[in-house]
């Protein structure tokens, strides 16, 4: 079975490859972004299943899904991240898309969850679509909630310190734990993604 990880995190992606390499009958191949998938499909062939991950480069929104889709002919495609709507994976399903694996799945359900698309069905955890919104408020403790309404205001760290009445290092910490759970490169992309969610009424 061959099989694609595709991510821009590297941590991310070694982690991935090297525990689903563990088995046997799974030959992984490693990209860091779009262009690195559809080059590997390109030279390779078709492959059983593709993981790309929703926030990489290139993959500009489900544009990227449906180009690796239509490159992979009748292998799965499937779309993997840490925080994304259930919309958003509904349209990727939508779109063609063989399922989504979240970030927080076991290493175990992985592996599981590739063979289920790689055999030609739809994947995506019951849990996660029954949810009213993943990516809500319901993340982020109350104090990180102010913080990034802060964040969304264009505030700087220092006059967010002075407001809530704590050091600037806790702020740069919220900060930080906030773009973690947005899977945000940094403090301007996780404001764009809370707006894009809706987090707060502007």
């Amino acid at each position: 079975m061959k099989i694609i990880i595709a991510d821009d995190h590297a941590l991310v992606l070694e982690t991935l490859a090297a525990f689903i390499a563990g088995h046997d009958d799974m030959d992984v191949r490693a990209a860091s972004d779009l262009e690195a998938a559809l080059g590997l499909i390109a030279t390779e062939g078709t492959f059983d299943c593709v993981l790309l991950d929703y926030n990489m480069p290139g993959m500009n929104g489900l544009e990227g899904l449906e180009r690796v889709i239509a490159a992979n002919r009748d292998g799965a495609v499937a779309l993997m991240s840490g925080n994304v709507s259930r919309h958003t994976v509904e349209a990727a399903i939508a779109s063609g898309a063989s399922g989504f694996v979240p970030k927080t799945l076991s290493a175990k359900s992985l592996v599981q969850a590739i063979r289920f698309m790689a055999a030609g069905e739809v994947y995506a955890p019951f849990d996660f679509m029954t949810q009213e919104n993943q990516a809500g408020s319901d993340i982020f403790s109350p104090r990180e909630l102010s913080v990034l309404r802060c964040v969304c205001d264009g505030k700087p760290n220092k006059i967010i310190a002075l407001e809530l009445g704590v050091q600037e290092v806790t702020i740069k910490a919220h900060v930080k734990s906030i773009c973690r759970k947005l899977d945000a490169n940094n403090r301007t992309h996780a404001a764009m993604i809370a707006r894009d969610r809706g987090l707060f009424a502007f």
